[in-house]
């Protein structure tokens, strides 16, 4: 991909220009099997790598948490995409702060 970093939705459009939010929804399995839901806050290309931030969400689609989480896209043994979570603290903390400046830009400019 040739974006430059930054936070796009979905359509690949930089997340600051939309102005309706219809969040894609992802249906992802636990560690012990159970279903949870998640809706799409924003992606976000970084050094070569994408992130995704997720927010829990219930069956119709309402918010369940204010606290979203972010998940590092990769590929697994059998060339499927995955979701994973991001074991480096280091990588995390700069990754949730770039989520952090974008979302805060975004959701909390029109509050002046």
């Amino acid at each position: 991909m040739d974006k430059k970093d930054g936070l796009f939705n979905a359509e690949n459009e930089n997340i600051e220009s939309v102005e309706e939010y219809d969040p894609e929804i992802y249906t992802l399995t636990d560690e012990e099997g159970n279903e949870l839901h998640f809706a799409l806050l924003g992606t976000l290309e970084h050094e070569g790598a994408v992130y995704k931030a997720l927010i829990p969400v219930n069956e119709d689609g309402e918010e369940e948490s204010e606290e979203y989480v972010i998940l590092k896209c990769g590929v697994d043994e059998d060339g499927e995409d995955i979701l994973e979570t991001i074991e480096d603290d280091e990588e995390f903390d700069r990754i949730a702060d770039i989520f952090d400046d974008e979302f805060s830009d975004i959701f909390y400019d029109d509050v002046d």
